[in-house]
């Protein structure tokens, strides 16, 4: 039976909805289909070459990234209160158990659109305005972009979920990439143009540097392949190991076209929509529409400085200490390494920093020499201490030529979660936990504290905030000199963001404040029963309390409640509002009210 046959079914739904279906399935010329869970195939049949295909992809994230059906987190493919879903065991996917019972939809989409066109967009936004139906938009399978409804509402809930509800209709668009010097549309002749790419939805990050590196440029991007390069990623703020000198992803935009609520193709720059520009810059994908492509910057190719540093023992309390000690130090120099360009992800055992600059030198000390020498040389006198018994304990220095140099190198040993259900908490660290030995030592206690709650991988130091990067200095630094980003804005401008700059994106100030970006989570098992899930939230959310606690006695009234990051941050966070956003979430929700 084909599609239009299968929706017009009378027994499937009244005539009225029937038809509405049928109309739009003429409107988008065919491009609707019917959802079908990932892991079906294995449920009909479980020796099936079809499901020894999804069994053998199952936790493979470019494939879960290309199936409309599959999330990179697998709870979004559940219903979450009852426990109805179609998964596989994400611990062992050739377990035949869990296709024992009945495959059930879940909280994914009844049908999808394809989009090619903003037409197929303005279709899927009539039918949900006559038919009661809300839209789920996606552009790949993470960092997904939020429900969508002509109502006013603003989502409650950040990190994954955004995509999916149950009995929705999604919307997939999908995109080209184009390099091109551009000038801002609908802006004045003297206003500057600027090396960019414009990127379509559907481009993920791999893709993405793979084309930067082609055409010898840079681009501040995700560190997972799979990650969607003009969705959530970038309308939620958009962090990277190059934001301290180069910003964050919602800086370096300078042009959306999209298709608003109302069903009107829009462009949003600095010219025109401007105040829809500021909000997509940070106040979160899917809120105000359908982004189907955005220009962003093109920097010059840089080359990285990197620096690996791994302390591990097969004494696991020897190991415990080891991070102590290892965090310990990282904390102590951490203000320094911000001021001299370093950005990276640090865990219970390894550390991965990187620098676009091209005058430090990680081994040297004294002039061109770098503060992270101190931790070099740590790691080092651990290696020399364990003797032929050090071989966890590393230390690499290298010099990759481009991004995407380390970006490969990066992401085939460090992978996101992949295919898992889990929950995951955050938290933004400021500068000011920073300035006291006292406020560091109990830091250093507050991250040790979630990383022993929390099961693998612990705690995640992602070292990305935009520290040198003032809100609203970076393109007018491209415009004054374009060959010497990613360093300009750290050279000319002071590190605390400059009050002569005016705030232009809506992402959270306490963004600029900050040095780190800590996540945890904790996963649940495929079988987990509603309780077993709510645990996992209660876990994550609790073992990020100490640090809490130590947020809330800083001095600073801005970050009393603390704040996190719109895309990756607890579920039920209380106070989404300001923790999310602080003082832009009144504008931001004025504007959606628009």
């Amino acid at each position: 039976m084909d599609y239009l046959s299968l929706l017009l079914a009378p027994s499937s739904m009244n005539s009225s909805l029937a038809r509405s279906w049928a109309a739009l399935q003429s409107a988008v010329d065919g491009r609707l289909y019917q959802s079908i869970p990932f892991a079906q195939p294995c449920y009909q049949d479980f020796s099936s070459p079809e499901c020894l295909a999804v069994r053998s992809a199952y936790l493979d994230e470019v494939t879960r990234t290309s199936t409309p059906t599959a999330f990179i987190q697998s709870q979004w493919e559940t219903c979450q209160a009852t426990n109805e879903h179609c998964l596989l065991d994400w611990k062992d996917p050739h377990n035949e158990q869990p296709t024992r019972s009945q495959c059930k939809m879940g909280s994914l989409p009844q049908y999808y659109i394809d989009v090619h066109t903003p037409r197929d967009v303005t279709a899927a936004f009539d039918f949900s305005r006559n038919t009661g139906i809300p839209l789920t938009i996606r552009n790949t399978g993470s960092y997904l972009d939020s429900l969508v409804s002509p109502s006013p509402s603003l989502s409650k809930h950040d990190y994954k979920g955004r995509s999916s509800a149950p009995g929705s209709l999604g919307v997939w668009p999908a995109g080209d990439i184009l390099q091109s010097r551009v000038h801002p549309e609908g802006c004045s002749a003297e206003t500057t143009s600027y090396a960019a790419v414009t990127m379509g939805a559907g481009v993920r990050w791999n893709e993405a540097h793979q084309f930067a590196d082609k055409h010898n440029i840079t681009l501040v991007g995700g560190s997972d392949k799979s990650v969607g390069a003009v969705g959530g990623w970038l309308q939620g703020g958009g962090h990277s190991a190059l934001s301290n000198t180069m910003g964050l992803g919602a800086d370096r935009v300078l042009q959306f076209k999209l298709v608003t609520p109302d069903g009107h193709a829009r462009i949003a720059n600095a010219c025109q929509n401007p105040n829809l520009f500021w909000a997509l810059r940070g106040g979160g994908a899917g809120t105000f529409g359908v982004v189907l492509e955005a220009t962003v910057l093109a920097s010059p190719a840089v080359a990285l400085r990197t620096v690996i540093l791994s302390w591990g023992s097969p004494d696991v309390n020897v190991s415990v200490v080891r991070t102590r000690e290892a965090w310990r130090r990282f904390v102590d120099v951490s203000v320094r390494l911000a001021g001299e360009g370093w950005g990276g992800y640090v865990t219970k055992d390894v550390m991965v920093l990187v620098n676009p600059r091209p005058d430090l030198s990680p081994s040297r000390d004294g002039e061109g020499g770098s503060v992270v020498k101190e931790l070099v040389d740590w790691v080092r006198r651990v290696k020399e201490q364990d003797g032929e018994n050090g071989g966890r304990v590393v230390v690499v220095e290298k010099v990759f030529e481009s991004w995407l140099a380390f970006f490969e190198v990066f992401t085939s040993r460090f992978v996101a979660s992949v295919g898992k259900n889990l929950a995951l908490a955050s938290r933004l660290v400021p500068r000011q936990a920073f300035e006291k030995a006292e406020s560091r030592s109990a830091l250093v206690d507050a991250l040790m504290d979630a990383n022993t709650i929390t099961t693998t991988p612990g705690l995640i130091i992602l070292f990305t905030a935009p520290a040198s990067t003032p809100d609203g200095a970076l393109i007018p630094a491209m415009a004054r000199s374009p060959s010497k980003v990613p360093f300009v804005v750290q050279e000319e401008l002071p590190v605390a963001a400059d009050e002569s700059y005016e705030r232009t994106t809506s992402v959270h100030p306490a963004w600029r404040e900050s040095l780190y970006h800590v996540t945890v989570i904790e996963p649940w098992a495929w079988n987990a029963t509603p309780e077993d899930m709510k645990g996992a939230y209660r876990k994550v959310r609790e073992s990020l309390g100490p640090l809490k606690e130590l947020l809330s006695s800083l001095t600073n009234s801005e970050l009393k409640k603390g704040a996190a990051y719109v895309n990756e941050a607890d579920v039920y966070e209380d106070d989404f509002e300001d923790t999310f956003w602080g003082d832009n979430y009144p504008r931001l929700l004025g504007i959606k009210r628009k």
